[in-house]
């Protein structure tokens, strides 16, 4: 049965649609069944895996408006082991077609859910915002895995994303939980990215992921060119550091399965 993973943080910029793409393609890298949900309206997990948004016949945005089934929107095996539920812009705006829905924070949540077995993983990139796409994500998700980025402001907005996940669990989701943080854009020549780790350590009752992404010039260049940074250059620091990191949630994952 498949495990559901948010990545949410409704600060931009900070490594959240980088670490969807390459946790999901490291993960399908290590043989496991992915399937990647892109509800963000950028659509930049769409294109970082390789599919043209323009090329794109049926999106989240019809599975929302109920145009479409899930079966109708899964682009399969973009890359090995790994399929996706792309998007476009046009689901930015679904949540003013949305209004007066009943259920509409369910409706990802009664889809993905029919296609759950067939997955080992399923990996939400949500929007920068705490919007009712983001509530869609969570109250489908099992856990929430928050990015944050080492410089000075990293904390700023991180209570108020806390606040909505515990909301959600109070409310809609009682099995939601935190999946823990994942420090991204680290850059070892600076004491502030260190200072920001320590900082975070210090104040935050959270799970805190071992794997550090480094800042690194070849995870920027590779969604220019389509490609996850296990495809785009293997042997990079970046690549090293989400395999690592997909290696850590596969563990978490059994940790939790065996209790």
């Amino acid at each position: 049965m498949g495990r559901i993973i948010a990545i949410a943080n409704q600060k931009g910029g900070v490594g959240k649609t980088t670490t969807a793409i390459n946790l999901s393609a490291c993960l399908a890298e290590k043989g496991q069944k992915v399937l990647a949900v892109d509800i963000d309206p950028q659509g930049n997990m769409t294109s970082g895996l390789g599919l043209e948004k323009e090329a794109v016949d049926k999106t989240i945005y019809d599975l929302m408006i109920g145009e479409a089934t899930i079966e109708d929107v899964i682009y399969k095996e973009v890359i090995e082991n790994l399929d996706i539920l792309p998007t476009d812009i046009n689901l930015s705006g679904a949540e003013i077609e949305l209004i007066g829905t009943d259920n509409k924070e369910f409706i990802i949540r009664n889809e993905v859910h029919k296609v759950k077995e067939e997955y080992d993983f399923i990996i939400i990139d949500c929007p920068p915002s705490l919007s009712v796409l983001t509530i869609n994500a969570m109250t489908t998700a099992d856990t929430v895995l928050v990015p944050i980025q080492c410089e000075y402001y990293a904390l700023e907005g991180l209570s108020q994303l806390i606040h909505t996940i515990e909301l959600v669990k109070e409310r809609l989701n009682p099995g939601l939980e935190m999946e823990g943080v994942v420090f991204t854009m680290y850059d070892a020549r600076t004491n502030l990215s260190l200072q920001v780790v320590e900082n975070v350590k210090d104040n935050l009752n959270q799970t805190i992921y071992k794997t550090i992404i480094p800042r690194n010039i070849r995870l920027a260049e590779a969604p220019s060119y389509g490609q996850p940074i296990n495809i785009y250059d293997t042997r990079s620091t970046g690549a090293e550091s989400y395999r690592l990191l997909a290696q850590e949630v596969m563990e978490r994952d059994k940790e939790i399965k065996e209790k």
